[in-house]
C-alpha cells in the first residue's frame, strides 16, 4: 500500500492513529507509576520510553496533550518530582493495557486494573509488584512540543532493579527478562533475540 501526504491527512482518526503508531516498529511496553500529593496512585500504559543518555542515566517519555481527562501521570510527577517506569511481562499485558482507559483522577488504575502498588526502600512512588524490571527517577525536566501540544518528560535514573539473570557479559538480555513490546494501539509482541555483534570500530568492520 502506498500512502501521500493527502492520503494519511484522509485517513478516518482510528486509522490514522493505528498506523502512524506502528510505523516506527516494535516500541518498549512499560507501566509508569505515579502519586499524587494526596496520595491517590496512578499507573498508565506508555510505548514512548526512550533512552537519552548513560551519565547522568536519562530516561523521557511523550505525554498526550493535557485535558480535564488525561495527563494525571504528568501532574502527579510535578507535583512530587519522582515516578517509576516498570517493564509489562506477558502475564499481564492485559491488566496493562486497560490502564490507557481515561479513569476519573480518584480511581487507582493499580486496584481497577488488577495491578499491585510496591514500595521499595524509601522511594515514595509505587513501583509495579508484578514487574520484574522497574525504575525510579526523579523528574528533570518537560520540554514542550508546540507541533502538537506533547511534551518530553525527562527523567533521571535513582533506583534499578532487575533480575540477575538479565545480565549476560556485560549486557542486558531482554529475553531473560520476558519485558514485552508494543506497536500500534493494542498489539503486543514478545521478543526474541536473534544475534549480539561486538562494539564497532572502523578497523574491524567486516567486507559485505
Amino acid at each position: 500500500m502506498k500512502y501521500n501526504k493527502q492520503d494519511i491527512a484522509d485517513l478516518d482518526r482510528i486509522t490514522k492513529l493505528k498506523i502512524i503508531n506502528s510505523v516506527t516498529g516494535i516500541k518498549p511496553a512499560n507501566l509508569i507509576g505515579t502519586i499524587s500529593n494526596n496520595g491517590e496512585t496512578n499507573v498508565a500504559v506508555f510505548s514512548s520510553v526512550v533512552h537519552l543518555g548513560s551519565n547522568p542515566p536519562l530516561l523521557g517519555f511523550i505525554t498526550r496533550p493535557q485535558t480535564e481527562e488525561v495527563g494525571h501521570t504528568i501532574q502527579n510527577i510535578k507535583e512530587n518530582g519522582e515516578y517509576t517506569i516498570n517493564h509489562i511481562h506477558p502475564e499481564f499485558t492485559k491488566q496493562a493495557h486497560y490502564t490507557s482507559a481515561k479513569f476519573d483522577m480518584t480511581i487507582s488504575e493499580f486496584e481497577r486494573c488488577g495491578l499491585t502498588e510496591e514500595y521499595i526502600d524509601d522511594f515514595k512512588v509505587p513501583f509495579v509488584k508484578e514487574s520484574d524490571f522497574k525504575m525510579g527517577l526523579r523528574f528533570k525536566e518537560s520540554i514542550p512540543i508546540p507541533l502538537n501540544g506533547t511534551a518530553l518528560i525527562i527523567g533521571e535514573i535513582e533506583y534499578l532493579l532487575l533480575p540477575d539473570t538479565a545480565m549476560s557479559n556485560g549486557d542486558v538480555d531482554l529475553e531473560k527478562t520476558n519485558s514485552v513490546g508494543i506497536s500500534g494501539l493494542n498489539s503486543y509482541y514478545e521478543v526474541k533475540k536473534m544475534a549480539t555483534y561486538p562494539y564497532v570500530r572502523v578497523n574491524e568492520v567486516p567486507e559485505f
